[in-house]
C-alpha cells in the first residue's frame, strides 16, 4: 500500500487504520516494524524509528543487536544479588518498614501485659506532687527567680570594666565569686530544705547550671572585645561607640553591635533565653516569625510532655519497683532480667525527650526569639565512636566545652588527650551535680559513668569500624543509663523507704 510505504518513511512509526498505538518494545524492537517490514527476528531490514521509542543504549549496543541474532532466548545476564554488597543496591525502605512494624508489634504487646498486670497507673496529678509539695510553698520557683540577682551583677561588673572602673584583676575576681555563688548557693538551698522535691530541685539545678555556662561564656567574650579595643583604640574609637546604632536603625539597613554598646540589660536578657551557651554581640536573626512552625512545635512539646509522663508511670516505675529485692538480695540473674526489662523504656523515653527538647523546645524557644542558628544536634545516630557522638548530640554544649574549656587549655600547653579528659571530667561533674544533689546523697554513678566513657571511646576507636562501632555507641546507650538508674534509685529506696517501712516497698 502507498500508504504503508510513507509510514516507513516517517520518522514516527503508527497504525495504518489511523489509529495512534503505543509501541510496545520487545528486546529493542517494536511490533509495528516487524508488522510493517513484514519480517521475523532474524531478518536484517529494520525500519527507521523514532529515538524516543528505543530503549536506553548508546549506538554501538544498537547496532551490535541489529548484527546478531534475537536475544529472545537469552534472559540471563552477569549480576549481583540484592543482599550483596559488591551489587550496590541500597534502598532498604521496605526493610525498615518492617522494622518499624515489628518495633510497634512488640511494644503493643508489651503495654497490653502492662496494664492487664497494673491496670492504668497514670496519674497527672501526682506529676505537679513531683515539683511542689504544697502549692502555697514552692521553694524551686524561688530559687529560679533569685537567679536574676546573679545576672545583674554580671551585668553590672561589665559595666564597670567597660568604663574602666574595674581593672581586669578585679572585673576577674567579682566574676569568679559570682560564678562559684552561681553554683554553690542553689545546692545549699536544696540541702537544707526539706520541703523541695528531687524533681524540683533538679530543674532548679538545672537553671542555674546553664546560667552559669551563660555567664562564663559572657565573661569571656568581652574580655575578649576589650583586648581588641585596647589594641586598636584609636583606629576604632569612633566605631566602638554606642552612637552609630541608631543612625543605622533609622537607615533601614542591618546593623552590627559594637562593643561596649552591647553592654545592656536587653542585651544579656536576650542571650538568657536564647537557646545557646556562647555569647555573641550580633546573633545571627531570622527575618520573622513563623506561627505554623512555632504552633507545630508547640503542639509536639505537649504531646510529647504527656507521653513521657503516661510512659514514665504506666511503664518504668513499675519495672523499677520490682528491681529492688533482686538488688538488695544481690540475685545476679534476676538483676540482669530486670536491667534488661528496664533497657528498652527507658531508651525509649530518652529518645523522646532528646526529640522533645532539642527540636521541639529549642525550635521554639529559637522561633520565638527569632535566632537564626538551629543547629542543636547532629547527625549522632550515625556515630561510629564514642567520641563522635558526645560531640554531635548536644550541639550547644559541645561548642561551649570547645570554645571556652578545650581551646584555652590547648593555648595554655595543655595536650589533646589531657584536654579531652578534662572536657569529660567537668561533664562527669555536672552530671554528679545535677543527681545527688537533688537526690540529696553524694553517690559516684554518674560521675563514674561519664569517666567510663574514655576508656570506652579508646577502644571503640581502636577496634570496631563502621557498623561495629555504631553498634557498640547504640549498646553503651542503651545499657549504660538504665544501669546508672538502678543504683541511685536502689540507693535512694535505702535511705528514704526501707528503714521507714521496714523491708516494705516503696510507697
Amino acid at each position: 500500500m502507498e500508504e504503508t510505504g510513507a509510514l516507513i518513511r516517517k520518522r514516527r512509526a503508527t497504525i495504518s487504520t489511523g489509529k495512534c498505538v503505543p509501541l510496545k518494545q520487545v528486546n529493542g524492537r517494536s511490533e509495528v516494524d516487524e508488522s510493517v517490514n513484514g519480517r521475523s527476528d532474524s531478518g536484517n531490514i529494520v525500519t527507521k524509528r523514532n529515538v524516543s521509542d528505543l530503549p536506553s543504549t548508546t549506538s554501538k549496543e544498537r547496532k551490535k543487536r541489529i548484527n546478531v541474532p534475537s536475544d529472545r532466548q537469552s534472559c540471563h545476564r552477569l549480576q549481583e544479588s540484592l543482599l550483596s554488597s559488591a551489587s550496590g543496591y541500597r534502598n532498604y525502605r521496605g526493610v525498615l518498614n518492617w522494622c518499624v512494624v515489628m518495633l510497634v508489634l512488640s511494644n503493643a504487646r508489651l503495654f497490653l501485659e502492662n496494664l492487664l498486670k497494673y491496670g492504668i497507673l497514670v496519674d497527672p496529678i501526682q506529676v505537679v506532687s513531683l515539683f511542689i509539695k504544697d502549692p502555697y510553698n514552692m521553694p524551686a520557683a524561688c530559687l529560679v527567680i533569685v537567679s536574676n540577682v546573679f545576672i545583674v551583677a554580671a551585668l553590672y561588673t561589665e559595666r564597670r570594666l567597660s568604663v574602666g572602673c574595674f581593672s581586669e584583676r578585679v572585673g576577674l575576681l567579682v566574676h569568679s565569686i559570682n560564678l562559684s555563688v552561681t553554683l554553690c548557693f542553689p545546692v545549699t538551698i536544696v540541702l537544707m530544705l526539706k520541703s523541695i522535691t528531687p524533681v524540683g530541685g533538679a530543674s532548679a539545678l538545672g537553671v542555674y547550671t546553664v546560667l552559669f555556662l551563660k555567664l562564663y561564656s559572657y565573661k569571656d567574650v568581652n574580655k575578649w572585645c576589650r583586648e581588641m579595643s585596647h589594641a586598636k583604640a584609636r583606629s576604632l574609637a569612633r566605631s566602638l561607640s554606642c552612637s552609630s546604632i541608631p543612625r543605622s536603625r533609622e537607615s533601614g539597613q542591618d546593623y552590627q553591635v559594637s562593643y561596649p554598646g552591647n553592654v545592656t540589660l536587653r542585651d544579656l536578657y536576650y542571650f538568657v533565653f536564647a537557646p545557646t551557651l556562647c555569647y555573641e554581640l550580633n546573633f545571627p536573626r531570622s527575618p520573622r516569625i513563623r506561627m505554623s512552625f512555632l504552633l507545630r512545635r508547640l503542639f509536639e512539646m505537649l504531646f510529647f510532655t504527656q507521653l513521657l509522663v503516661g510512659l514514665t508511670q504506666q511503664w518504668m516505675i513499675p519495672i523499677i519497683q520490682s528491681s529492688m529485692k533482686p538488688l538488695e538480695d544481690m540475685d545476679l540473674p534476676m538483676m540482669m532480667e530486670r536491667l534488661l526489662r528496664l533497657a528498652v523504656p527507658n531508651h525509649l523515653l530518652w529518645l523522646i525527650f532528646f526529640y522533645w527538647f532539642f527540636h521541639s523546645s529549642l525550635n521554639f524557644i529559637a522561633e520565638l526569639l527569632q535566632f537564626g542558628d538551629r543547629e542543636f544536634y547532629r547527625d549522632w545516630w550515625n556515630s561510629e565512636t564514642i567520641t563522635y557522638f558526645w560531640q554531635n548530640w548536644n550541639i550547644p554544649v559541645h561548642k561551649w566545652c570547645l570554645r571556652h574549656f578545650y581551646k584555652p587549655l590547648l593555648k595554655s600547653g595543655v595536650s589533646k588527650w589531657l584536654g579531652q579528659s578534662a572536657v569529660f571530667l567537668a561533664s562527669a561533674f555536672f552530671h554528679e551535680y545535677l543527681v545527688s544533689v537533688p537526690l540529696k546523697m553524694l553517690r559516684p554513678w554518674a560521675f563514674m559513668g561519664m569517666m567510663a566513657q574514655l576508656p570506652l571511646a579508646w577502644f571503640v576507636a581502636r577496634f570496631l569500624r563502621g557498623n561495629y562501632g555504631n553498634a557498640a555507641v547504640w549498646l553503651s546507650l542503651i545499657i549504660g543509663q538504665p544501669i546508672a538508674v538502678l543504683m541511685y534509685v536502689h540507693d535512694y529506696y535505702v535511705l528514704h523507704y526501707r528503714e521507714g517501712s521496714a523491708g516494705g516497698g516503696p510507697e
